[in-house]
């Protein structure tokens, strides 16, 4: 089984506007609500390509209710935390020529909480993949991942997590599956700049050197390079299309990834079906269905 955590879950209320102009009033013409979050991404993604797989995180308050009932639309299994105070954050995205992003902050998460999400996540047994990403919510301690890895190091458990700088690092001692990060965030977890994909290589080889098994860097429009625990650099193919959606393409990759890995236990084709996952949620106004994979898959 395929487990998701999403510790700050959003909504996430995009408006669409012909241009943005500042200390007047603006009117949109047309708005869309998604349920938001990495975690929440990749576990919608996963459900396009029937993958089964539960979602597990925090939420609170009249939006949480509302981010419970879109997961559950767009046909995922959730067994989230509803707290009793506070309410899951609204992210405003305007988008017009650019794209401008108002996140907020979401609800306050207490000890009790998080021990309730370790009750939640005790029962995973060997072979389960445990997806740990994205940002955290108030209250919650920055070694939270850690700490989750830590309770479950006496099981078999193949953790992927997506996230960078300390959250990320503190976790490489429990050996993770697969780490994501994009070429900018590893830049920012080793305080670097990263000029070519001789440097990009070379520090996602440090990553693996502090303990993660597959460092999984995504380029943007440039593809993604596999660095895998066999010591293989595999490029994936570069997809050629009109970006439209800057949300969730790393999300799709993963997903994609663990889609393709379970199938084939390939790692080379589990690489190509989450390129394939990414760039079509790059090419679509939201996440990536099947159908739009599988036409990028029939063209590479």
């Amino acid at each position: 089984m395929i487990y998701t955590v999403t510790l700050n879950p959003s909504l996430d209320y995009i408006m669409h506007l012909d241009s943005l102009k500042i200390n007047t009033m603006n009117r949109s013409n047309k708005e869309e609500v998604y349920p938001g979050g990495k975690g929440i991404n990749v576990s919608i993604v996963l459900n396009n390509l029937a993958v089964p797989n539960k979602a597990l995180g925090f939420v609170a308050g009249f939006t949480g209710r509302e981010i419970e009932r879109l997961v559950h639309h767009y046909g995922v299994e959730s067994d989230f935390i509803r707290l009793d105070r506070g309410t899951s954050r609204i992210n405003v995205k305007l988008s017009e020529e650019s794209e401008t992003d108002i996140n907020g902050v979401g609800p306050q998460v207490t000890p009790q909480d998080l021990r309730e999400l370790f009750e939640k996540l005790e029962p995973l047994k060997d072979g389960d993949f445990l997806v740990l990403s994205g940002s955290i919510a108030n209250g919650i301690p920055e070694d939270i991942y850690k700490k989750i890895m830590k309770s479950l190091a006496h099981k078999k458990i193949h953790f992927i997590v997506d996230t960078t700088k300390d959250l990320l690092l503190n976790t490489l001692k429990y050996k993770p599956f697969l780490v994501k990060p994009n070429r900018f965030e590893l830049a920012e977890t080793f305080g670097v700049e990263l000029e070519n994909e001789n440097d990009i290589i070379t520090y996602g080889h440090k990553l693996q050197e502090l303990g993660a098994q597959n460092v999984l860097i995504s380029l943007g429009e440039n593809g993604a390079i596999l660095l895998t625990s066999q010591g293989e650099i595999i490029n994936a193919p570069v997809l050629r299309g009109n970006v439209v959606n800057s949300v969730g393409a790393g999300d799709s990759m993963i997903a994609g990834f663990i889609a393709g890995y379970i199938k084939t236990k390939n790692l080379t084709k589990a690489l190509r079906i989450g390129a394939a996952a990414g760039s079509a949620t790059a090419f679509s106004p939201w996440l990536a269905t099947k159908d739009d994979i599988d036409e990028l898959l029939m063209h590479m």
